[in-house]
């Protein structure tokens, strides 16, 4: 379930679900200046980020990323391709992290990532604004 970046296939495919995710993302909040969405593969290496993921019959379905900051997990990033949508693929990789505090931000305005978050147990924990007209919503468990 770990994702070995230092594959380049695993990193390219990756990097190519990232990107579908984050594309979706874009047009629910209307900003397209999401970091990963114009991330490179060299870049999305050498996060420092660990990868879990999921596969399905067609490859990589989703995964999460995250760093440890003492006890709490900081959720980074939380992908889904689109083909493996409403699957429940966010519930199960979310049930994969490390126990322990979680943290977490999504775009404002991503009702379906708000409604995931909320189901599973997050609280809002405030927003703040990233761009002109754009805000994040902090959340945590």
């Amino acid at each position: 379930m770990i994702l070995d970046l230092s594959d380049d296939t695993v990193l390219h495919e990756l990097w190519t679900v990232q990107r579908l995710a984050y594309a979706v993302e874009a047009e629910l909040i209307g900003f397209d200046g999401i970091p990963p969405l114009h991330e490179s593969e060299d870049e999305l290496r050498a996060c420092d980020e660990t990868f879990l993921g999921l596969h399905d019959e067609e490859g990589l379905a989703g995964a999460v990323s995250y760093r440890l900051d003492g006890s709490t997990v900081d959720i980074c990033r939380l992908v889904v391709h689109p083909r493996a949508h409403r699957r429940g693929i966010a519930s199960k990789l979310l049930d994969a992290l490390p126990p322990g505090p979680q943290t977490v931000s999504t775009g404002t305005k991503n009702e379906p990532a708000l409604a995931l978050y909320r189901k599973r147990g997050f609280v809002e924990t405030g927003t703040r604004e990233v761009a002109p007209g754009v805000t994040l919503t902090d959340l945590s468990r």
